[in-house]
């Protein structure tokens, strides 16, 4: 039976598992969260919508790792949320011991499954869930190039009223305000997105893009985002279940690409069957490159913060 695991029923982890159903990746999807009762009575929800949108994906939550057995992909949404007096340090803590809690669970009830995280920092915790899995790197990887491109496409379709459709870019780097989208590599309709926007517009939804998460909480107040993490995260889990051979930009394990090794870095990455199959390397100028080594800098950072927090559980 083909099966994929979302861990964590909040808003990112529901909303995966409800579009997985929808889009029907597997015959089974199981939502698997800490609190009683809350991944059932989901689950049983988005069951009971399969008459009336057509699927057949069965739905189940659970409270245990056992009904996971088998998973062809997990996909890890689990995680807090910084909250009033928290600082980053006491976050990046406690979210790397609910990353390797939960991981470590799953995995042992899945080892040849691909797993696909989204908790956050999502670079540093890409990293905790190799660790935990002990799973070979092409099996391991991360989702932020995908949402942090779909925003830069749905700024640029709505600054030039195009449909998203005709827009293709790239967004590489860490998740967070050091991403790197490219505007030399941005096309609408195949032509370049220099040609069509002045270069003080492009820088405007260059930074756009890259607060574009706090954007969203500072509108919703109580919340982030989830219905776009959600939708990117199982784009990648669809090209994974249907061998699409997908390139999409994600969180990948570097062995030499773009001069880097042992490291999580957004970059495109073709994903089949298999999970990572091949990392595609850009010609980056000067000043892309800058920025990209930039982000690279704050990503050893976190994940040299993250290695120690492991060395002392």
């Amino acid at each position: 039976m083909s099966k994929i695991t979302v861990i964590g029923a909040g808003n990112v982890g529901a909303t995966a598992a409800q579009r997985a159903a929808e889009k029907e990746l597997a015959e089974q999807v199981v939502l698997v969260d800490i609190l009683e009762g809350i991944p059932q009575g989901k689950a049983l929800d988005m069951w009971e919508t399969a008459p009336i949108e057509l699927y057949d994906s069965r739905v189940i939550g659970a409270n245990s790792y056992e009904e996971t057995a088998g998973s062809d992909v997990i996909i890890m949404t689990a995680g807090l949320a910084r909250k009033p007096g928290m600082s980053r340090d006491d976050l990046l803590k406690k979210n790397t011991e609910i990353v390797h809690n939960c991981i470590s669970a799953a995995a042992k009830q899945s080892p040849n499954a691909v797993i696909i995280v989204v908790s956050n920092p999502l670079d540093a915790m890409t990293y905790v869930a190799l660790k935990a899995s002990g799973f070979p790197t092409e099996r391991v990887f991360g989702m932020a190039g995908v949402l942090d491109t779909a925003r830069y496409r749905s700024f640029i379709a709505e600054a030039l009223n195009v449909s998203v459709r005709d827009v293709a870019a790239l967004v590489l780097g860490g998740h967070g305000d050091t991403m790197v989208p490219l505007p030399r590599y941005t096309m609408v309709g195949g032509i370049p997105l220099p040609q069509l926007m002045p270069a003080e517009q492009i820088e405007a939804i260059v930074d756009r893009t890259r607060k574009g998460g706090a954007e969203i909480v500072g509108l919703l107040k109580t919340g982030s985002a989830y219905y776009a993490p959600s939708a990117a995260a199982v784009e990648m889990a669809a090209s994974v279940m249907r061998n699409q051979k997908r390139v999409l930009p994600c969180a990948a394990w570097l062995t030499g690409e773009y001069g880097l090794k042992d490291l999580y870095m957004g970059v495109p990455l073709k994903i089949g069957k298999g999970g990572a199959e091949q990392v595609l390397e850009l010609e980056l100028n000067a000043e892309e490159q800058k920025l990209f080594d930039g982000s690279v800098a704050a990503v050893r950072k976190n994940i040299g913060e993250v290695e120690a927090i492991l060395n002392a559980m």
